[in-house]
């Protein structure tokens, strides 16, 4: 069972002059499904990178149960946290079953080479993402939504606690989009796994996630549930545009509709 909390203190970091992150406090518990939601540039893809110790912050700390993920071998956050990038370039000429077992490196010494117990957690990944029927298949053969559902299973096969997704949906059509979300739904429900997203879609982040992190400007504006988060003034003073919040016929999540 997971019990590992991934805990951001006042961070900040800035490219140059920029500051892009701006004294964030932010935890992402065991079994949490967060959202995290904002304008181009308000920071979101830069939060993913500061977790997962692919930038470092200028201020603050991270700590990762407890410990200060600064003083982490990368192998060491690897076994615990996974990353699933924004823009995900994969190598052409690899099969889909070979992308999943680059997931298992961080459980190999440099001189060791996978054990059948590695190509069973690959192929186990590969079926919790309904992938595995396209275990031969070249990656560069695969549709958009076959290959996101690829580099998941790549995550999972890290036997990671906390999961990291920066725009999984991106350039998915509405199908592709649900199974994405669909899937990482499951994996937080069914293994405990934590999760942060990251997208800019306010309606699939609200009818998916537990909790809602609203950026503005490098700064956390609010945080709370869909309800709490999704409101028309909230989202007039982020965003600066008018939109209708409506009721979900089914869930009861809020809707932020153009009106």
């Amino acid at each position: 069972m997971n019990t590992l909390q991934l805990r951001a203190e006042g961070i900040s970091f800035a490219y140059r002059d920029q500051i892009v992150l701006n004294d964030i406090d932010l935890a992402i518990q065991p079994g949490e499904l967060v959202g995290v939601i904002g304008p181009n540039g308000s920071g979101k893809s830069t939060l993913i990178k500061c977790l997962s110790r692919v930038l470092s912050p200028q201020r603050g700390r991270i700590w990762l149960d407890g410990r200060e993920l600064a003083s982490l071998s990368a192998q060491q956050i690897a076994r615990t946290i996974a990353v699933v990038p924004q823009a995900v370039e994969l190598p052409p000429g690899f099969t889909a079953f070979e992308i999943v077992m680059m997931g298992r490196v961080p459980h190999l010494a440099w001189w060791q080479n996978e054990t059948v117990r590695d190509r069973e957690i690959a192929r186990a990944a590969m079926e919790a993402t309904q992938t595995w029927a396209l275990a031969d298949r070249l990656v560069n053969h695969l549709s958009g939504g076959e290959r996101q559902r690829v580099v998941i299973a790549r995550a999972l096969a890290q036997e990671p606690q906390i999961l990291l997704l920066d725009e999984p949906t991106a350039h998915l059509d509405i199908k592709h989009q649900i199974e994405v979300m669909e899937l990482v739904r499951c994996l937080n429900r069914e293994r405990g796994l934590a999760v942060l997203i990251v997208s800019h879609d306010l309606n699939l982040a609200a009818q998916y996630c537990s909790r809602l992190v609203l950026f503005k400007d490098g700064r956390i504006y609010t945080s709370g549930s869909p309800r709490q988060v999704i409101a028309p003034d909230i989202l007039r003073e982020v965003y600066g545009v008018n939109l209708l919040v409506l009721p979900h016929p089914h869930t009861q999540q809020p809707m932020a509709v153009v009106w």
